[in-house]
């Protein structure tokens, strides 16, 4: 495992590029997964972690992955254009999920993980290298590079943050049709004022993270009842 460094966020890139990817394909590398996370600050629903392969011997990637960002800087209309092509383009993806109990069982962190494994576990191909937006993957087999900022600094990276983002974010437009009074097609889960309100109201839904500090203290001065 390749540690990680601090990193002077003044540096950042203008977008994503390839430059850790070209990296690794030079040393032979072929299959080098992004990863990273959404929905890991949500009071509601699962944790959703994406993995992509780009291909290595495609001259003109930079190109045509050129719209992709970090999925926090992009429009809900932007994402889902750029996952639709990610998909096409990717060599493979796929998106993993950790449920909101799992969350409250294990803690957010060790959901994440599951998440990851679930979603690497979907790729049809054999990895040689992960590099991964901040956080350490434990017990993997297979060399890794944590990237501070990463989805601002790779494209397979942001590439994954695009892909779980629109899958979380259909997963939650879903469930506020049976619970709309959240209204989390809008909020998708976040604290929001409105949010925190319905839940002041309408006390929490089962979807909801209990173990997160707004849910807790509601319990707090709300027991249920036994």
């Amino acid at each position: 495992m390749i540690p990680r460094q601090k990193f002077d966020t003044s540096q950042l890139p203008q977008q994503p590029n390839l430059a850790f990817e070209h990296a690794l394909w030079g040393q032979g590398l072929k299959h080098v997964a992004g990863i990273d996370e959404a929905g890991r600050g949500a009071l509601v629903g699962p944790v959703a972690v994406g993995a992509v392969v780009l291909p290595g011997d495609n001259s003109d990637l930079d190109a045509r992955l050129s719209g992709v960002r970090d999925s926090k800087m992009m429009t809900p209309e932007a994402r889902e254009i750029w996952a639709a092509r990610i998909k096409g383009i990717a060599l493979s993806w796929g998106v993993g999920f950790a449920s909101s109990r799992e969350i409250d069982m294990v803690g957010i962190v060790a959901a994440t993980f599951r998440a990851a494994g679930r979603a690497m576990r979907k790729l049809n191909c054999d990895l040689d290298h992960v590099l991964v937006d901040y956080l350490t993957l434990p017990d993997l087999d297979i060399p890794q590079t944590a990237l501070v900022k990463g989805d601002a600094r790779s494209l397979t990276i942001a590439s994954a943050s695009i892909l779980a983002k629109t899958a979380r974010d259909a997963m939650l437009v879903a469930l506020d049709q049976d619970f709309p009074a959240y209204h989390l097609a809008s909020n998708k889960g976040y604290g929001t004022k409105e949010h925190l309100a319905a839940i002041a109201a309408c006390g929490p839904c089962e979807e909801h993270r209990f173990t997160f500090a707004p849910i807790a203290e509601y319990y707090s001065l709300f027991p249920p009842e036994q």
